[in-house]
């Protein structure tokens, strides 16, 4: 999707962009009040189209990239009302971090299923024999669907043979798993944010760009300012293949150094540390205390069992996520450190300022706003020469950027552990997907399985914040896992031997 909403995507990168370029020039803040004319000047024919609008939206963009909510238009507020609040060296993250931009909206239809032109009033109208409401009728045109009998089941657009009806959705709702999206009084979208799981895939499937997220460039940059500062970045494993197909991990470093940070750390050792910890667990709980047992890397994932089977919640790891434990590591060799996970979603954004996790990670930043920090500092990464560095993570770890990697990964060393063990995994990528393995797993069908859930569909490749296609970053994320000189983290040398003791 992101290809195909291709400007839609170059201007959030834009902003993010002017957002990082003005900390780092320390440009007064006063002057982020004229970005949507920068942005579109009006001096082509392109940018006159809806020109109001479009600077209206980059407005609010800029608000939610400073970390700041989106401004109530039942009164004038200044763009920058409340930006000296985040003129800081530190995270401000409250929630929401994902919000409607309510004017830039456009009041989507509900889903629903419409006749086209394309009816050819048949004679034998199958439509309507298999309605089971008689919510189709034959009018004088073609086939009618009353929609206020209508219950949604799909079987006339089935079973017509001219293809004649057609299901749409709000695109942001269509993707929505857990029916957070609902519509407000003038049937402009809303999110229930006691639903949300914090995935953002509604952010990239709005081709009104009427969906935004909360950014901490700005204070990042600011951070990475001060000399008295180390910052650490940590990337996932879904990092290779996003910065341009041929690039390697060592310029990625090089280039993430230019920027500012200390060094680079790949979360693929949070992940070797957190395969270890999920299948001792595993050997340890499931049968004996529990029936099966839930990975824990996607925070979203653990939010919808959290918020849809509160009575399942226990079932899940313990274990901390991979971004923990890489923060952990560096703390623990660093204690004054500071630390920026770079990944590919907004559901990070959301672990990072609740639980035990916020005490670890000072930042969280994603994909597509780092490649905007790059963009604000001229900084190409391809064209960086590469030295090289010593491998952090194993072939298994880096894995755990796709679907089903976690599972995988979690199964063969509990299987190497006690190899008598023969461990059923499963795994969900899709908030829906999730929804209809864990109700199989509350009837009890899951008994002793392993269970890995991801809210985007192919894994953290697909996150919202990721750059590029899926297909480019599995094929260059399958040559970094063979490359890895560590096949699990059992041999890999950073991860502290006492993890490895299973006697």
């Amino acid at each position: 999707m992101k290809e195909s909403y291709a400007s839609i995507m170059s201007l959030r990168r834009r902003v993010f962009a002017e957002v990082a370029k003005m900390a780092y020039a320390d440009t007064p803040l006063h002057e982020l009040e004229t970005v949507g004319y920068r942005l579109y000047p009006g001096t082509s024919p392109e940018d006159r189209e809806d020109l109001f609008r479009k600077r209206a939206i980059v407005e609010e963009m800029i608000r939610l990239a400073m970390g700041m909510n989106l401004r109530d238009y039942d009164e004038y507020i200044k763009v920058t009302e409340g930006f000296d609040d985040v003129d800081v060296a530190t995270s401000i993250f409250e929630t929401p971090l994902v919000d409607v931009i309510k004017f830039a909206c456009e009041s989507c239809p509900t889903r629903a299923l419409f006749v086209t032109n394309n009816c050819r009033k048949c004679m034998a109208h199958p439509c309507t024999n298999v309605c089971p409401v008689n919510a189709v009728s034959i009018g004088k045109n073609g086939a009618v669907i009353d929609n206020d009998k209508c219950v949604k089941c799909g079987r006339c657009k089935r079973t017509c043979p001219y293809h004649a009806i057609v299901e749409y959705d709000r695109p942001c709702a269509s993707v929505c798993g857990v029916d957070a999206i609902g519509s407000d009084e003038r049937d402009r979208a809303i999110i229930d944010h006691d639903k949300c799981v914090g995935c953002g895939r509604c952010v990239v499937q709005c081709p009104w760009g009427a969906i935004g997220d909360k950014t901490m460039i700005y204070q990042l940059v600011k951070a990475l300012k001060q000399k008295n500062k180390r910052i650490y970045a940590i990337p996932a494993p879904s990092y290779i293949g996003q910065f341009g197909a041929g690039t390697t991990p060592e310029q990625i470093r090089a280039a993430i150094k230019e920027l500012g940070f200390a060094d680079m750390v790949e979360v693929g050792l949070g992940a070797d540390y957190t395969t270890l910890h999920e299948a001792k667990e595993y050997l340890d709980r499931v049968p004996a205390e529990i029936p099966f047992m839930g990975t824990s890397c996607c925070h979203s994932w653990t939010l919808l069992i959290q918020y849809r089977f509160p009575e399942l919640k226990d079932y899940v790891s313990d274990s901390g996520s991979p971004m923990r434990y890489t923060a952990e590591h560096i703390k623990r060799k660093d204690p004054d450190a500071l630390v920026c996970f770079v990944g590919p979603c907004t559901s990070k954004k959301v672990e990072a300022i609740t639980g035990d996790v916020k005490e670890y990670v000072d930042f969280v930043i994603t994909f597509e706003e780092l490649m905007g920090m790059f963009v604000a500092k001229d900084i190409e990464p391809s064209e960086i020469e590469e030295v090289k560095e010593e491998e952090e993570s194993s072939s298994s770890a880096r894995g755990y950027a796709m679907a089903g990697g976690v599972a995988a990964a979690v199964k063969e060393v509990a299987e190497r552990i006690e190899p008598e063990r023969d461990i059923q995994i499963e795994g969900a990528n899709s908030l829906k997907e999730c929804i209809r393995m864990l109700q199989m797993a509350k009837a009890g069908k899951k008994e002793g399985y392993l269970l890995e859930g991801m809210a985007c569909e192919g894994g953290c490749i697909a996150g919202m914040g990721t750059i590029a296609s899926t297909t480019r970053v599995r094929k260059a994320l399958g040559k970094y896992m063979s490359d890895s000189e560590y096949k699990t983290p059992l041999e890999n040398v950073l991860v502290d031997d006492s993890l490895k003791d299973f006697s």
